[in-house]
């Protein structure tokens, strides 16, 4: 092994400190910790131990603490004097962590344990440290030990001891408590307890991440989904990927198995396959499999146990080989607590965890979610039928077919449902009627159709002539005209679709006229003649090759084919209004679309709301919803939002019954686009949420559902709920990026912002560098300049100046090539001014940096001889000079501590004589003056900058010896706001005033 120096040592401690958690930075932590001791300066080997047992804690392998904790006592013991105040209290902190990890051993005998805690509380006493973490320690041992009754004593002593040094922060001591009371089935007093902690009042490097984990199910079992959801988008943020966590993850896993999201438990399963592994710490690995085990137990109990999960131990499993070694390697480890500490109670709570049952059925996450494959129909029963037109469900096998048929009348979106039902009951009835037997033909028909099947028309056929077998010419009609939409869907020929309609109108007017179906038989061959012959008509318009003719000839066509089928669906709303209201509402439906396309949207919403009015007077309000969504938007295209909300609800109420998935989403993103708009943001998150659910229903996550999902991160970022919003969109990131450049942009720098407002500021920076891509290409630059500016400010907020320096060289590129923004140009003239004195402050950078703030007040000057009377460009120039004499004077600061100190001179930084730095004073002293004296021009919104350039000017005389005019300053201010009427003058200044004049003359005292 290579012997390594006192300062590499010191130096590789340095890295391991920031190194990510994990078991490289265990191994480099043991080497150089062997490399200390070796080297024989024991303060470095104890600066080595106290740096491994950190590096032990905050990973899987924790119970390692106990030797080099050992190590480290030895050498306490050796010589208490060696230890500063900061090490002996470390030592002494770090007792908490040891007696923990040894209550989480099993390999350790319980009477060491118990030796372990006494020997705490012995040191603690002697320490003068209380008893608070002593007594907390004993409680979990006792616990896990199942003396309840001593836990119980434990647990109040804890709570009764007085807080000292050696007590652990607030936050983690409410998460212990509430640990507890979950354990003792108070879900309710538990999140009473870690309310400070959820709500952000109380915060520690470890919490609110393990109180996030570990109130998902409490919440759950209280009903409380809402926030049970909020703290997993946020609490999942926290944990992902950290070692120390995998306890943590192991919860929101077990919470989305309990809520019927298990894909997304297998996608957090995939993004720790790493860790599912034979961990060191069995405390954690017992928490964290356990987790996955109730996963893996509801996968397969779906039917999904040959789905592929994570490798284990280097061979790939499914969901059933995983769920096998799993449990197998739990339970062994649950019987090692159990056996050292003689009770049943780590298997009893294991076993019963993994066969929870589900505590929500289909609770929405927001979170974009890959669904799973449909498992082999052997082995999953039957799902329910969908719910029918009554309320009430069928009992005999004779009244459901009445209602299927009376639903289909109806056309109600239950009718599919029912006739499900039949036909699953079918062969288990004593006789096999004919009729029935055509109605399911013609039901299976009729989802070929809608399919797009290319039997359809073939199997349309066979149930027409079914039915004019069995004397039901009605029936025969409808499936004659619904082979003419199958020809038109399957693209067949214009002649022969128009034919088939022909035929479809001959057989609705032949039937008997004492039918009571004819005359809407007739009316909805009419309507479909209309709407296919609309369709025709565009086939027929294209040009060779099925492309269309785009010049004028092909726009007057289009205006043409409107007018037509406008006319000929008014037609038919006047000449079927009584016979036919349902058809009549869907024809003025068509009609408002049609008028909308022509571009008068004022004239389509009446026919619009006519439409959902007739359908909803024809006891149809399932065919209300797409005329009263589609007005919504309409009403709030036109800024009319009230009417718009007005209308979405209403056409969100009558979706009840609808069971089209796709119908649902838009209803509910229609409403939630709208509230949104109008600042109801905490209603607009929840429409926006199940819209999406019901996207993914259809299978359209990644269309409707990515918009669902971008409005909903978008309402909670306005609500302040940052962490989950940045979840929600970069779950739906993928899909978002393939709706155009500028959806691409708009959503990056979104992102951007939220990361940035989290404090990921390299992955904020990222995010604003891709949006500037994309608008490299556009014609207008400003887009790339703005997004390479933010890029630059979140690039210096993340101390890589560098970078930023680059970011901000090109966003000054861009802005001068528009010179249509000269705040924007001036604001990135200034920070490039700082970021060149951020390594050294020498003459050189400090000239670079006068010149680009003169660069700024130049770009000023020439945008208010423009335009002298924009406010905001004087405001920038006064910001220029106040910046400007800041930078001189962090110039005059660092020189005086250049004149005395010899290393700091060696590395650049320039000593100034009296001279210059009196003559730098008199210049930051004019430069305040001129910048106070516009701000006093721009009025009262600017008090606070012009104040803030008195006070430096003030002091700035007081270090040149001249303290009257420091103090003539401020007086002047005083007087002229007590000339002021009182309430022009703002509470903090005269105060503010007045103790400033007091400490410039107590300095001179």
């Amino acid at each position: 092994m290579t012997t390594l120096t006192h300062e590499e040592i010191v130096r590789g401690l340095a890295e391991n400190r920031e190194a990510p958690n994990g078991a490289a930075r265990n191994a480099h932590a043991e080497a150089l910790a062997g490399a200390a001791e070796a080297g024989g300066d024991r303060a470095l080997f104890r600066e080595a131990l106290d740096n491994l047992i950190n590096a032990y804690l905050y990973s899987s392998e924790s119970p390692k603490i106990l030797v080099p904790f050992a190590r480290l006592l030895q050498e306490y013991d050796k010589d208490p004097a060696a230890f500063s105040e900061w090490e002996a209290h470390s030592l002494f902190w770090q007792f908490k962590w040891v007696a923990t990890a040894i209550a989480d051993s099993p390999g350790i005998p319980l009477a060491s344990a118990a030796g372990w805690l006494d020997e705490m509380e012995r040191r603690y006493r002697l320490a003068g440290y209380g008893e608070r973490p002593v007594r907390d320690a004993e409680l979990w041992l006792a616990h896990a030990t199942g003396d309840d009754e001593r836990a119980e004593r434990a647990f109040r002593s804890w709570l009764a001891a007085e807080r000292d040094d050696m007590s652990d922060c607030q936050a983690c001591e409410l998460g212990g408590q509430g640990h507890y009371s979950v354990l003792q089935g108070d879900d309710a007093e538990a999140l009473e307890l870690w309310r400070p902690v959820l709500t952000g009042e109380l915060v520690c490097a470890e919490e609110p991440h393990r109180i996030l984990a570990g109130s998902l199910l409490p919440l759950l079992r209280l009903g409380r989904t809402d926030e049970a959801r909020s703290n997993h988008l946020r609490g999942y943020r926290m944990a992902r990927g950290n070692e120390s966590l995998l306890p943590s993850v192991g919860k929101h896993i077990e919470f989305c198995a309990l809520t019927g999201n298990t894909s997304r438990g297998l996608e957090i399963l995939a993004e720790h396959a790493s860790h599912v592994a034979p961990l060191a710490n069995l405390d954690d690995r017992l928490a964290f499999h356990g987790g996955i085990l109730v996963l893996l137990h509801h996968l397969r109990e779906q039917g999904h146990g040959d789905l592929p999960a994570v490798s284990y131990e280097g061979s790939p499993r499914t969901v059933s080989g995983l769920y096998e070694v799993l449990y197998a390697d739990c339970l062994d480890i649950a019987g090692q607590f159990d056996a050292r500490n003689g009770t049943t109670r780590v298997s009893d709570r294991f076993l019963a965890r993994v066969a929870q049952q589900p505590l929500a059925s289909d609770l929405p996450l927001g979170v974009r979610s890959a669904g799973l494959p449909r498992p082999d129909a052997a082995t999953v029963a039957a799902a329910p039928a969908a719910p029918g037109p009554d309320a009430a469900a069928p009992t005999g096998f004779t009244e459901l077919v009445a209602r299927a048929r009376s639903a289909r009348a109806l056309g109600h979106p239950g009718a599919d449902g029912l006739w499900a039902e039949v036909a699953l009951r079918l062969d288990a009835q004593p006789d096999t009627d004919p009729l029935i037997r055509a109605d399911l033909a013609d039901q299976r028909a009729l989802a070929a159709a809608r399919g797009g099947a290319p039997e359809a028309r073939e199997l349309l056929a066979a149930v027409r002539d079914e039915y004019r077998a069995l004397g039901r010419a009605e029936r025969a009609a409808l499936a004659e005209l619904r082979m003419a939409g199958a020809a038109a869907q399957s693209a067949a020929a214009p002649a022969e679709i128009r034919a088939l309609l022909r035929a479809a109108l001959r057989s609705a007017e032949a039937l008997d006229r004492a039918e009571p179906l004819r005359a809407r038989r007739i009316a909805l061959a009419e309507l479909s003649a209309i709407r296919l012959e609309s369709y025709l008509r565009t086939v027929e318009a294209t040009g060779p090759g099925g492309h269309h003719d785009h010049g004028h000839h092909h726009e007057e066509g289009r205006e043409h084919g409107h007018g037509e089928l406008a006319a000929e669906l008014t037609a038919f709303v006047a000449t079927h209004e009584e016979a036919a209201p349902d058809l009549v509402a869907e024809a003025e439906e068509m009609l408002g679309r049609v008028i909308l396309a022509q571009g008068d949207p004022e004239r389509a919403l009446p026919m619009l709301a006519a439409s959902a009015a007739r359908a909803l007077a024809a006891g149809r309000p399932w065919q209300a919803v797409d005329p009263l969504v589609l007005r919504a938007g309409v009403l709030m295209s036109l800024d009319r939002a009230e009417e718009a909300e007005q209308a979405a609800r209403s056409g969100l109420e009558h979706a009840v019954e609808l069971t089209d998935a796709e119908a649902q989403g838009v209803a509910r993103l229609t409403l939630a686009d709208i509230l949104l708009r109008r600042e109801e943001t905490s209603e607009a998150a929840a429409h926006a949420l199940t819209a999406a659910h019901w996207f993914d229903r259809a299978g359209l996550g990644s269309d409707g559902g990515a918009q669902a999902r971008l409005l909903l991160a978008r309402a909670y970022a306005r609500n302040e709920r940052t962490a989950e919003a940045a979840e929600v969109l970069q779950s739906a990131l993928p899909d978002l990026l393939e709706h155009g450049d500028g959806q691409t942009v708009f959503v990056r720098e979104f992102l951007g912002d939220l990361l940035r407002r989290l404090g990921e500021l390299r992955p904020a920076a990222e995010q604003y560098l891709l949006a500037a891509e994309v608008t490299k290409g556009w014609e207008d630059p400003r887009p790339q300049a703005s997004l390479a500016q933010s890029a630059a400010d979140t690039l210096d907020d993340a101390g890589m100046a560098e970078e930023a320096v680059a970011a901000y060289e090109r966003a000054l590129e861009l802005h001068r090539r528009t010179g249509a923004d000269p705040v924007a140009e001036v604001r990135v003239l200034r920070s490039l001014a700082w970021l060149g004195l951020r390594k050294e402050i020498t003459a050189a950078t400090v000239d670079l940096a006068r010149g680009r703030m003169g660069e700024a007040a130049a770009v000023l000057e020439a945008a208010l001889a423009a335009d002298p009377g924009v406010p905001a460009l004087r405001s920038e120039l006064a910001q220029t000079w106040h910046q400007l004499a800041q930078v001189l004077d962090r110039y005059v600061a660092a020189s005086g501590e250049a004149d005395g100190d010899e290393d700091t001179a060696r590395s650049g930084s320039a000593v100034l004589s009296p001279a210059q730095v009196d003559a730098l004073r008199l210049e930051e002293i004019e430069l305040w003056d001129r910048a106070g004296r516009t701000y006093a021009e721009l009025g009262p919104d600017h008090l606070r900058d012009r104040f803030q350039c008195l006070n430096n000017a003030a002091w700035t005389e007081q270090e040149r010896g001249d303290t009257e005019a420091g103090a003539a300053r401020v007086t002047a201010l005083i007087d002229e706001a007590r000339d002021l009427p009182e309430d022009e003058v703002p509470d903090w200044l005269l105060p503010s005033a007045e103790r400033l004049l007091t400490q410039l003359n107590g300095r001179d005292a």
